[in-house]
């Protein structure tokens, strides 16, 4: 029989790893995900690179080098994180190159500070992509109300991105508008319409933020019901008139991607969001604790129906319980940015503190 992960393969899902540290890549362990865990893309946040960076001695000679040559502390992430999504971007290259670009992309975030910034996100991201110099790094923006106007142009501009913080269908339908409108105006001005996109929607958020308001019966159900009612808006828009039209003139799907799927509730299964979420056409990026769990005791069911299944009436039950789910949608993407902020403060604090380690005039 094959491995649970190449399982998922057959049935049209990709697995890809969320995390990266440059331990991952020196010590080999990414390569033998990549051969032998059916991994097929990397993602990344200003959580990941915090835990990271504190932890351990693996990036402090690089950092000493980078303040001893006058960079700021975000000057030194942005090229600290740009040395490893490069090594990882080489290691997925034969992947990206085999499935003409569908396949083996890593991901890097704008600065998560321009949050409600669109002009600085666009500005930001078709920097950093010009830098990355690797045609299958995506750009992260995440999709709040300035970010939406960030995604159509930077789309426009021909930069491929991760759309981040997406937690309903509303706002991944915004997302995906965003991403067409983007194509669409390329094809205007005479440009290549494929841009690659990817919409991620977290899942185990939802969970976590009802926990203590729901009854036991309820727990560990919304993720999931609203990761159904999303694919569903997900497949019917691949059917849509629109679309085709784009598709016809060359421009390449915006796929859905779960995210944060990684167990937090330990009454559950740790593969939980794994084995919940075998949909077709999508991506499910996975902690590296969970891409180990599944290989060795996941279970792949049926793939989700495409008409949504029993999302709807799982929501009705969860509005009867007091939950008002467009507001908790916006609460979880605010409480996302405001978290990756958090993360990215703390990321500068301690570059900071490394690098004044032996460069004083740092500290000052």
């Amino acid at each position: 029989m094959k491995p649970h992960n190449a399982q998922l393969n057959d049935l049209g899902q990709r697995l890809w790893l969320d995390n990266i540290t440059r331990e991952l890549l020196t010590s080999g362990t990414l390569a033998h995900y990549i051969a032998e865990l059916s991994v097929t893309g990397l993602t990344s946040n200003p959580t990941i690179f915090e835990q990271a960076i504190s932890s351990g001695k693996a990036y402090d000679n690089a950092i000493l080098r980078l303040a001893a040559s006058g960079l700021s502390d975000e000057g030194i992430f942005f090229e600290l994180a740009l040395e490893d999504l490069r090594q990882a971007a080489d290691l997925f290259r034969p992947i990206f190159n085999q499935t003409a670009g569908v396949d083996g992309w890593v991901s890097l975030e704008v600065s998560p500070l321009f949050a409600h910034d669109t002009a600085n996100t666009i500005k930001t991201a078709l920097e950093l992509h010009a830098r990355a110099a690797r045609p299958n790094l995506f750009i992260k923006i995440p999709g709040t109300p300035a970010g939406i106007p960030a995604i159509e142009q930077s789309i426009f501009n021909g930069v491929p991105i991760n759309v981040t913080l997406l937690f309903s269908q509303e706002q991944y339908v915004a997302a995906a508008a965003a991403y067409m409108r983007g194509i669409e105006r390329r094809i205007e001005a005479g440009l290549d319409p494929s841009v690659a996109s990817v919409a991620s929607l977290f899942v185990s958020r939802w969970d976590t933020a009802v926990k203590g308001d729901v009854a036991s019966q309820f727990q560990n159900r919304l993720g999931v019901a609203m990761a159904m009612r999303t694919y569903k808006a997900y497949r019917d828009q691949l059917v849509s008139e629109r679309w085709q039209k784009l598709a016809a003139a060359g421009a390449r799907p915006q796929r859905l991607l779960w995210a944060s799927t990684g167990a937090k509730d330990p009454s559950v299964r740790d593969t939980f969001y794994i084995e919940a979420l075998v949909a077709t056409g999508t991506i499910n990026t996975i902690p590296e604790k969970t891409l180990l769990a599944f290989a060795d005791h996941g279970r792949v069911g049926q793939p989700l129906s495409a008409d949504g299944g029993y999302a709807e009436a799982v929501l009705e039950e969860f509005r009867r319980e007091g939950i008002d789910d467009e507001a908790l949608a916006m609460r979880l993407q605010h409480d996302g940015v405001d978290a990756f902020a958090k993360s990215w403060q703390h990321l500068m604090l301690r570059i900071r503190e490394k690098s004044s380690r032996m460069s004083p005039s740092r500290s000052a």
